[in-house]
Parts: C-alpha cells; sequence; structure tokens
C-alpha cells in the first residue's frame, strides 16, 4: 500500500523507534517528519501540514495528550493516531475525545498504523473479551485515572492512593500489565 502525496509526522522520544518507523512510512510513500518531544511537533507542524500524525502519549516535556489539541488545530484536515507503550482506558477515553482517530499499544507495525488511520472514526465494533480484567491491569487503570486527575503531579497523586511517591513512581516506570 502506497501513499503517494502523504504526509506523517512522528512523534516519539525513542529516536530508534522513530528512525525505524520512519523508514518504513518513506517506503510506503510517505513523506516524513520525525519530532523526539511535543514541543518540536507543535513548532513543526503547521509548516510540515502533515496529513497523518502518530503521536506517543508519554514524552519528557508536554505529554502527547496536552499537544493533540494543538497539533489537530495547525493541522486540522490530518488524522492522528495515538501510539503508546502505557496505555490505558482513561488515556484511551481522553485522546479520543480530543480528535485521535485510533488508539494503538506499543509495539504496533506499520502496517497496524496504518490500518488504525483508515479505520479511524468508523471503526467496527470490537469484541469484549470473556476473560475479566486482572487486579494488576484494574491497578494500573486506577493509578492512571487518578494521575490524570492530579494533572500529572505524582505527590498529589502519591496522597490520593495512600502509598508512597517512590512506591508510585516504582509502579508507573513498569510497562502496563495487557490483561
Amino acid at each position: 500500500m502506497t501513499q503517494t502525496g502523504s504526509r506523517i509526522l512522528l512523534v516519539d522520544d525513542d529516536t530508534v523507534f522513530s528512525a525505524v518507523m520512519k523508514r518504513g512510512f518513506q517506503r510506503r510513500g510517505f513523506a516524513t517528519r520525525a519530532c523526539d518531544s511535543a514541543d518540536a511537533a507543535i513548532a513543526a507542524c503547521a509548516a510540515f501540514q502533515p496529513s497523518h500524525i502518530l503521536l506517543d502519549l508519554n514524552m519528557p516535556g508536554i505529554s502527547g495528550l496536552v499537544a493533540l489539541p494543538q497539533l489537530l488545530q495547525q493541522a486540522p484536515n490530518a488524522k492522528l493516531v495515538v501510539l503508546t507503550g502505557y496505555s490505558s482506558i482513561a488515556t484511551a477515553v481522553q485522546a479520543t475525545k480530543a480528535g485521535a482517530a485510533n488508539y494503538l499499544c506499543k509495539p504496533a507495525t506499520i502496517d497496524e498504523v496504518l490500518h488504525a488511520f483508515e479505520e479511524g472514526k468508523t471503526a467496527h465494533a470490537t469484541d469484549i473479551p470473556v476473560d475479566p480484567i486482572s487486579i494488576d491491569r484494574l491497578e494500573w487503570e486506577h493509578i492512571q485515572r487518578v494521575l490524570r486527575d492530579n494533572d500529572g503531579n505524582i505527590s498529589a497523586t502519591a496522597r490520593a492512593l495512600g502509598m508512597h511517591r517512590r512506591t508510585l513512581q516504582r509502579k508507573l516506570q513498569k510497562r502496563p500489565v495487557r490483561k
């Protein structure tokens, strides 16, 4: 599948991951620009005018969730897909409400990302798994919701959860549990 004339803005602080994705998109006919921070992406977006934006959420400086509406404001015709290694239901809901066409968990292939751009907001109903969510995943989701409610403030979140700040930081450094 080639996308001649399409332009994609890759926003991820993992430069190796961005380089691999950039090569893959270029092979499929995309003009690409990679930014390693949300600030750099916001600065580059107006001049580059991407048709597609692939955005990570967890980055130093401004969060991808905060940058999302600003990117869509500068490139209103762009389709935006969030691709993150720290997924949660709370951030998925917040991202889609802010205008993301889709939300994916890392790792994802370029074909999966392209499918997410095509699928966009006309996604078909997803099958709901029969197995209930695990306690570990439920804990991760709750921490993410409380963290969002406290605007990303670790100390305030730790107080709200009744745990030590360092314990919360250790939990946040781990990858989320899949199930």
